[in-house]
């Protein structure tokens, strides 16, 4: 194992923000990976000092669907969206009951709550389920409202439908090393050399802006510009409200997309490159990846990349390590991969729920020019905030995109 070593924060020059506050680069910790039993990505590491989520609100059915794990629903103003998670047991998972179960539960759920714009289902083998970091479901559905009629005969075998996912994708082997880390927080794993070399690169960046020796810490400053990302993409509950969010202002924004969840919720990531946002790289399983063998690495990738152009039919151009982990082995294997290793100067911790307002707060006093600004898509603090947000950059007059036409505009 290489050493951690720290990357000192830099103060870029003529960093007099709106609000008086310095610019500050992204300042690296120093933490060691440790090993860990579970399969990574099942359960997410938590930044300490992290409050729990609100609890979302849950629809009952009655009578009761014995398969029905939860059903929870949540707004964004503007619409609602119900996501329900079946556990099947063993001896009756075929794809018909799993379509039965799925329409039942839809059909079910807009009745109860004409509210509901959509309502989307996971079903999952009762025996195996780990939660929505674990493994892959059985079947996938996302139906609005308006098609429900569509999806009730794709139900019962007598037509096609595009919104679902119908299981069977090639089992993989994730790595078996996970970092308890801030989400905040660039960690960068090497010998005092490759410490030298990256501060430099580092420091050049950020001064300077722009994708540098395959690694963007900072856009370009001279157009009043800035990149709105989010990690951890595609989520059955929180990605409609996001994608109407930023469609009903206009933005355009970079997704860095988990593999796996591309391959559970392929339309989701079929709507984002519909939609004109870009979609990025965040590894396959979700793992930090400092530690792990070359062959690891360049899997988590190469897999990732392979499940996104499977369903956008574009080449992926951008990547984030989780957590902000990275080593030489990970920008090596990400140019490799064609990949730029994208970082942010701005992370206003909603992952964390520190509450709206902090949150709010944090977004709007680090607002600026050439700015990446880091969010999730299924923190529920950044879909309460999003829409205030996105108001008080276009007065700015800061305009918010993709990654992709930060540094290379359209």
């Amino acid at each position: 194992m290489k050493t951690t070593v720290l990357l000192g924060a830099l103060t870029l020059p003529g960093a007099a923000a709106q609000g008086g506050a310095p610019f500050l680069a992204p300042l690296p910790q120093v933490r060691t990976p440790a090993a860990s039993a579970a399969v990574p990505g099942e359960v997410q590491p938590v930044a300490p000092g992290a409050r729990p989520a609100e609890a979302l609100p849950r629809l009952g059915l009655t009578p009761a669907v014995p398969e029905l794990e939860r059903l929870e629903y949540r707004g964004n103003g503007f619409i609602e969206v119900a996501h329900g998670v079946v556990l099947l047991p063993a001896g009756n998972q075929s794809l018909a009951r799993r379509r039965a179960l799925a329409l039942e539960v839809v059909s079910r759920a807009l009745a109860a709550r004409p509210a509901l714009s959509e309502v989307d289902v996971s079903v999952y083998d009762r025996a195996t389920y780990g939660g929505f970091g674990g493994p892959l479901p059985l079947f996938t559905a996302s139906v609005p409202r308006a098609r429900l009629a569509e999806f009730r005969t794709y139900a019962l075998g007598q037509s096609a439908y595009d919104r679902v996912y119908e299981g069977g994708a090639p089992a993989t082997t994730p790595p078996t090393l996970a970092a308890q880390v801030r989400e905040d927080a660039l960690t960068f794993f090497g010998s005092a050399s490759e410490r030298l070399r990256q501060s430099l690169t580092q420091s050049v960046s950020q001064s300077r802006g722009g994708a540098r020796d395959g690694l963007l810490f900072r856009g370009p400053t001279n157009r009043r510009v800035a990149a709105l990302t989010f990690d951890d993409a595609p989520h059955p509950l929180y990605e409609p409200l996001l994608l109407d969010l930023v469609r009903r202002a206009g933005v355009r924004a970079t997704l860095f997309v988990i593999g796996r969840n591309a391959v559970a919720y392929p339309y989701f990531v079929r709507d984002m490159a519909l939609q004109g946002h870009e979609v990025g790289n965040h590894t396959y399983h979700h793992v930090r990846l400092p530690g792990l063998s070359p062959a690891q690495v360049q899997a988590e990738l190469a897999q990732a990349n392979a499940a996104i152009s499977a369903v956008t039919g574009r080449p992926v151009r951008y990547f984030r390590p989780p957590g902000g982990d990275y080593s030489p082995l990970t920008l090596q294997v990400a140019r490799q991969e064609g990949l730029t290793t994208t970082f942010w100067t701005d992370d206003p911790g909603d992952f964390a729920n520190p509450g709206d307002a902090v949150v709010e707060s944090r977004l709007v006093s680090h607002l600026r020019p050439g700015g990446i600004v880091l969010l999730h898509d299924n923190a529920p603090e950044a879909i309460d905030v999003l829409r205030e947000f996105l108001r008080v950059a276009r007065e700015r007059g800061v305009a918010l995109t993709t990654v992709g036409d930060l540094v290379v505009p359209r």
